[in-house]
C-alpha cells in the first residue's frame, strides 16, 4: 500500500492505514449529513466514487449529492462517479456469492480500476441483506475475508447499516468485522474487531452447529 494521497476525513477523524468501515445510522438524514462532506472531498482531490445504493434510492440520492454542491452528471459522465444498484451489484440470479464479490472488489480497487483515479471511495448500502437469513449470514463471512483485500491497497470503503433493520445478534457481528466503525456520527477505533482468520473459524463453527443441531 502507499500513502501519498491526501488524507482522508470522516465523521470527524481521518482514517489512517485501515480504511474498511462499518457505518450504522438511525435513518438517512443522519447517513448523508456524515457521508456527503466526505464524498465531496473525494470528488474534489480526483478520487474514484462509487456507491452502491438501493433500489429506488438513485434519484433521492442524486438529489442528495445536487444538494451538497455535487455535479453528479459531469462526474458521472469524466467516469468518475459510478453508481449501482445493490441489488444488481451484490446478487447474481437472486445468490450472493461470497468469491465472485471479492473478485468484484478486486477489480474496483486502487491500481486495478480503469481511469487511472489515485483510488476509490466506495460506500455500499447494505439493506438487502434484510429478511434473508442465510444471505446475512454469508454476508458477515464476506465483510470479514474481503478485509483482505482492502488490506492491499488504499481504498476507503464504507458499508452502511441502518440499526433498526438488523438484530442485535447481527450487529455485534457485523461489528466483529470491521476495523472502524462510524456510531453516534463518528469515527472511531473498533474494539470488537476480530481478525479475520480468528473471527471466521469461530463464527463457520457457530454456523455449522446451527446447521446441524443435536
Amino acid at each position: 500500500m502507499t500513502r501519498a494521497s491526501p488524507p482522508i476525513s470522516l465523521a470527524g477523524s481521518q482514517l489512517g492505514a485501515v480504511r474498511h468501515v462499518c457505518a450504522f445510522f438511525s435513518n438517512d438524514d443522519e447517513e448523508y449529513r456524515v457521508l456527503l462532506p466526505f464524498i465531496q472531498e473525494g470528488l474534489e482531490h480526483g478520487d474514484k466514487a462509487i456507491h452502491v445504493v438501493n433500489p429506488q434510492q438513485r434519484d433521492e440520492h442524486l438529489h442528495r449529492l445536487s444538494s451538497a454542491g455535487i455535479d453528479a452528471t459531469v462526474a458521472e459522465q469524466a467516469g468518475q462517479l459510478e453508481i449501482k444498484i445493490n441489488t444488481e451489484a451484490y446478487l447474481r440470479n437472486g445468490k450472493f456469492d461470497q468469491d465472485r464479490m471479492l473478485e468484484t472488489f478486486e477489480l474496483l480497487a486502487s491500481g486495478n480500476a480503469p481511469g487511472g483515479f489515485p483510488l476509490s471511495r466506495i460506500v455500499c448500502r447494505m439493506d438487502w441483506v434484510v429478511g434473508d437469513n442465510s444471505r446475512l449470514e454469508n454476508v458477515i463471512e464476506f465483510e470479514s475475508r474481503v478485509n483482505d483485500v482492502w488490506s492491499r491497497h488504499d481504498d476507503a470503503v464504507i458499508c452502511t447499516y441502518h440499526l433498526a433493520q438488523f438484530r442485535g445478534d447481527a450487529v455485534i457481528d457485523i461489528l466483529r468485522t470491521h476495523p472502524l466503525v462510524i456510531i453516534g456520527g463518528m469515527l472511531q477505533q473498533n474494539p470488537f474487531f476480530i481478525p479475520p482468520q480468528e473471527f471466521l473459524q469461530e463464527y463457520r463453527a457457530r454456523r455449522s452447529g446451527r446447521s446441524n443441531p443435536n
